[in-house]
């Protein structure tokens, strides 16, 4: 009976701390019809006109806080691009990777990587600026989304 009791408080504290956290969890934010709806295209484009092209690398963004790196974010990127505009996105990777990672770098600067920042108001944003970035580089007809493929955040 004594071994009893402190497997019974464990459960009883999970149980407890899963009702707290379903009881105090955020209200889901209500979505904008502006950020709901997809993003005008100039044209129409068939699927077999449309493919990706996936950095090979993750980018890694550092989050400073006191001078300090406290903790990394790690992003994999990839664009969907018009399969005509595959050459010139290939060769313009390293100067389209130095655009996308300032974007990211200001994103993680005003505080963008840090509380819930896989919410959406919050990656919508991100893929926005970034989709700009990437459209500046290389032109509006040739990068027409981008894809965050994975996200991972490590530290504290």
């Amino acid at each position: 009976m004594g071994k009893l009791i402190p497997v019974l408080l464990i459960v009883l504290g999970l149980g407890a701390g899963l009702g707290a956290g379903l009881m105090l969890r955020p209200a889901p934010m209500p979505e904008d019809k502006a950020d709901s709806a997809p993003a005008p295209q100039p044209q129409q484009l068939a699927a077999t006109e449309i493919g990706l092209f996936e950095f090979p690398n993750h980018f890694m963004v550092p989050l400073v806080t006191d001078d300090r790196i406290t903790a990394m974010i790690v992003v994999q990127l990839a664009l969907e691009i018009r399969n005509d505009s595959r050459a010139l996105v290939v060769a313009s990777a390293p100067r389209l990777r130095d655009r996308l990672l300032q974007v990211m770098f200001d994103h993680a600067n005003t505080g963008g990587f840090r509380g819930a920042f896989t919410a959406h108001d919050t990656l919508g944003l991100l893929r926005r600026n970034l989709l700009e970035a990437a459209q500046h580089a290389l032109g509006e007809g040739v990068v027409l989304g981008v894809l965050i493929t994975d996200l991972l955040r490590t530290g504290a």
